[in-house]
């Protein structure tokens, strides 16, 4: 497995719904997304950073989408969908997984940023692939079979002055 080196290239792909969730139920704040990917890509190579968003017509959307791309993030924005007995429904787990398969040759590295539980297989695979996985996420509200999938867990919430604004 791809230890911690100089020269590494790193993925960062950002669960943002997840994250969102997360720091709003458990802390009532807001994610600081600067201090995210610093602390992500730790002095490596950063060959990509993909934050995986939702439009759901909220009126600072469009400024936080900005302010990712500001940061360093690629956005990709998917709409929300509307169902007829008014629920609602918008994750990335696909795309977020495909974009990570399909970065395994071009990186060391990939740094998931989610406690989404879903992508415990993901780890695995990137991992049988020779590819290192990295798991930041609040341990709190993180499945605890995703922390075990991966190559070593961050847990933001030890580390709130960071990751919180």
């Amino acid at each position: 497995m791809t230890e911690i080196h100089d020269g590494q290239r790193v993925a960062v792909l950002a669960d943002s719904q997840n994250l969102y969730h997360s720091a709003q139920s458990v802390y009532s704040r807001n994610i600081d997304y600067s201090s995210l990917l610093d602390k992500a890509v730790q002095n490596r190579v950063l060959t990509r950073a993909i934050a995986y968003v939702i439009r759901a017509d909220s009126p600072d959307e469009e400024s936080f989408f900005e302010a990712l791309r500001d940061i360093g993030f690629e956005t990709k924005i998917k709409e929300i969908k509307t169902f007829g007995d008014g629920s609602k429904k918008a994750d990335w787990d696909l795309g977020l997984s495909l974009d990570a398969v399909s970065l395994a040759d071009h990186v060391d590295t990939v740094v998931l940023c989610s406690g989404d539980g879903d992508f415990s297989r993901l780890c695995s695979h990137l991992r049988h692939e020779g590819v290192r996985v990295e798991v930041l996420g609040f341990e709190s509200s993180t499945a605890t079979e995703l922390i075990e999938a991966a190559d070593s867990f961050v847990d933001m919430g030890e580390r709130e002055e960071t990751f919180l604004l």
